[in-house]
């Protein structure tokens, strides 16, 4: 007879995905170094802004467990990455590129505080609008979702940019605009994600 392990829940982007990738959010004080929202410091250059939001479901409820990554380049528009090849734009020492944050257990709303990132030229020499990467991983969310999210401020280079134009329809390249607003003394930008239904977020498949 052979022994089987038992079978575990399918959903497993549940909680284990905060214990295992982002315990302080779960209240496991575990890493001497967090991975966390925050990608600048009082010396880091650029545009400081927010970025903040909500996924949410086909039934339009926010998700209150969600896990999103930010991959972006810097005020330069440059990637701290060595696969990038723009030799003429400065790298910032102060600028990590590439963040993580937890939605809140209540209200559902994820934030990272960085800055807004120039534009990058892509693999085609063509020049991208600038934008940050988004990665999502929630309850029922087996395998990351990704995304993009663009400035509502730079309306022109939305309208060249390479990635927009191959969305066809203008109503879901909107999906991927974050709404400016001014917040006293501090610039955020509201991306809402909705994984389903009417609003639909565009998902890209990497």
């Amino acid at each position: 007879m052979k022994n089987y392990l038992p079978e575990t829940a399918s959903q497993t982007a549940g909680p284990y995905v905060h214990i295992g990738l982002a315990p302080d959010a779960a209240g496991f004080h575990i890493f001497e170094k967090n991975f966390g929202p925050v990608l600048v410091n009082d010396r880091t250059e650029g545009e400081r802004i927010a970025i903040e939001g909500r996924v949410i479901d086909g039934s339009g409820t926010p998700v209150r467990d969600v896990m999103i990554e930010i991959w972006q380049a810097n005020a330069a528009g440059r990637y701290s990455h060595p696969d990038d090849r723009q030799q003429e734009k400065a790298l910032d020492p102060a600028f990590r590129g590439w963040g993580r944050a937890c939605s809140d257990f209540d209200s559902g709303v994820w934030r990272f505080e960085t800055i807004k990132p120039g534009a990058v030229v892509g693999r085609d020499g063509r020049i991208m609008a600038p934008h940050v990467n988004l990665w999502i991983v929630a309850r029922g969310i087996n395998i990351g979702l990704n995304t993009r999210m663009y400035f509502s401020d730079e309306q022109e280079a939305n309208r060249d940019d390479p990635v927009l134009n191959l969305i066809e329809w203008e109503v879901r390249r909107q999906t991927l605009i974050g709404q400016r607003e001014q917040r006293g003394g501090e610039t955020v930008y509201r991306f809402d994600i909705r994984l389903q239904g009417e609003g639909e977020t565009v998902f890209f498949d990497l």
